[in-house]
């Protein structure tokens, strides 16, 4: 019996001095929909530095270590609109991703300048169910990347959104799209009977929940799925809490998949820690917050670096040039309805079309939040950073419903205050009336909006069917900034009522 004792007590101290006859581990680091947010946004979350002082310490306590970034990078702030990318890829290898995937945003400048950035980014970029051998980008990226650790290998896949309806079409002339739930557990399937891989990640941007509801997302994809074992989430900002319900998703066999995503703007760091023995993953997220301010002030050279692409950010965004009677959170029906609003009475001068029935712009365009009290030209400048011009259409009136019929599908969008819509329960219209009276189908409308929507973009095909009456030649955003200026001058406040314009009845 005591040689017994002394044998167990050998093996225990044994695994003691030597943690390698343990089951290995992998500590997935992962992050989504960053959005150009370098410095904390206005809410004092997020920020490059503190990123970077997250990731070094978990690299540091962590033998083996996957840093993701899952698509989306730019867009949202000044660093994009004034420097097109250069800091943000730039960043990526400082940052030292180890893989990461598209958004849809990436295409904002078109292939050809993302292809030069990319060109020297060292990170494995990754896309499995887009072809790119028609384009810029052929070469730059793989299928798939396996990393082994030990005698274990974990394979990520990169699925993608659909660009139809969502990028605009001359900024992804020649990729070819391939259906992502077709692609996703067919590739994992591959990966695993074929190359013998123990499991398969799926880095997604196409969302926990769909924006278009006839557009797959990834509660389909793992419901469909065998061989996918995470998923590593973004498209659609949702913050997936730990122990939410959320982050498991049953799978087509019954098993529970674990799934996690981060909202917006770099505020949260998800980890996902893989027993590569048992399978077992556990999901946690960290706040970057100011805890981290004295970690990552000791990146002297970063920040030095940044200070000079900061001068020219904050020289637009100290300079004031409006008031704003409340704040207004870009996804509120405050800000929806003030640029609406905004927007009718600007594209009639614009145009000198004085009869326009209405405007319909599109909420994911309010990028940033409107402040209460001063407003400067770069808050103004990142609410809406994109390159789209104002237009009118000439609608009949069944495009014009059918328009309305799109947007109660998903919950509503931004429109003036002469249109008014309820949808059911199931998304269905249930009425529309401009000015308290019922759209007539038989009737030709006037309606203002930007070409990006005219274009099909949110998926908005009705008005690529209309004529266009008049077509603007510059930024939309270069015309709200004269716009709030004039109110300025005027003595006028920015301000809208917090009413829902379609919604649910």
């Amino acid at each position: 019996m005591a040689k017994i004792r002394n044998f167990m007590l050998v093996c225990l101290c044994a695994l003691m001095v030597f943690p390698s006859l343990r089951a290995e581990h992998l500590m997935i680091i992962a992050v989504n929909d960053t959005h150009s947010q370098v410095d904390p946004a206005s809410d004092g979350k997020g920020g490059v530095a503190r990123r970077r002082a997250i990731y070094d310490q978990l690299r540091a306590t962590n033998p083996h270590t996957a840093l993701i970034h899952a698509g989306d990078a730019v867009q949202g702030t000044l660093f994009f609109s004034l420097y097109r990318g250069e800091v943000e890829y730039a960043l990526m290898d400082t940052l030292g991703y180890d893989a990461i995937i598209l958004g849809n945003h990436e295409f904002d400048n078109g292939m050809e300048e993302l292809a030069a950035h990319y060109r020297n980014v060292d990170a494995v970029k990754i896309s499995t169910n887009y072809d790119f051998s028609a384009t810029p980008l052929n070469g730059l990226f793989q299928p798939y990347w396996v990393k082994a650790v030990g005698d274990k290998r974990v394979a990520f896949i990169g699925i993608n959104v659909n660009p139809e309806g969502l990028i605009a079409d001359m900024n992804c002339v020649g990729l070819r799209y391939r259906y992502a739930p077709g692609v996703a557990d067919a590739t994992a399937r591959y990966l695993k009977e074929i190359l013998g891989v123990d499991y398969v990640v799926m880095v997604s941007h196409i969302g926990y929940s769909s924006y278009e509801p006839t557009e797959p997302n990834d509660a389909l994809i793992i419901g469909q799925s065998h061989y996918i074992d995470m998923v590593i989430s973004s498209h659609s900002h949702t913050t997936i809490k730990p122990g939410s319900g959320m982050d498991r998703i049953a799978n087509a066999d019954g098993k529970m998949i674990p799934i996690g995503q981060n909202g917006k703007s770099g505020k949260f760091v998800a980890t996902y820690d893989l027993d590569l023995e048992s399978g077992e993953i556990v999901y946690n997220q960290i706040d970057v917050d100011a805890n981290w301010d004295a970690a990552a002030s000791r990146y002297t050279a970063m920040n030095e670096w940044l200070d000079h692409y900061r001068h020219g950010v904050d020289s637009i965004m100290n300079n004031p040039v409006a008031t704003s009677a409340r704040f207004m959170k870009n996804s509120s029906a405050a800000a929806q309805n003030w640029v609406s609003d905004a927007a009718m009475e600007i594209i009639k001068d614009l145009s000198g079309i004085k009869h326009i029935d209405c405007a319909i712009m599109n909420k994911g365009g309010i990028r940033t939040d409107m402040p209460k009290g001063t407003v400067t030209e770069g808050v103004i400048g990142s609410m809406f950073p994109f390159d789209n011009r104002f237009v009118v259409l000439e609608m009949p009136g069944t495009e014009l419903i059918e328009s309305i019929k799109l947007m109660c599908g998903r919950g509503g969008d931004a429109v003036s205050k002469e249109l008014r819509a309820t949808y059911n329960d199931k998304g269905e219209l249930i009425k529309a009336t401009l000015n308290g009276k019922k759209i007539d189908p038989n009737k030709t409308y006037y309606v203002a909006t930007i070409d990006y929507l005219a274009n099909g973009g949110d998926y908005m095909t009705p008005m690529t069917h209309c004529k266009r009456l008049f077509v603007d030649t510059q930024k939309y955003g270069n015309h709200i900034m004269e716009y709030v200026k004039m109110l300025e001058a005027a003595g006028k406040k920015i301000d809208a009522k917090d009413e829902v314009r379609i919604k649910k009845q």
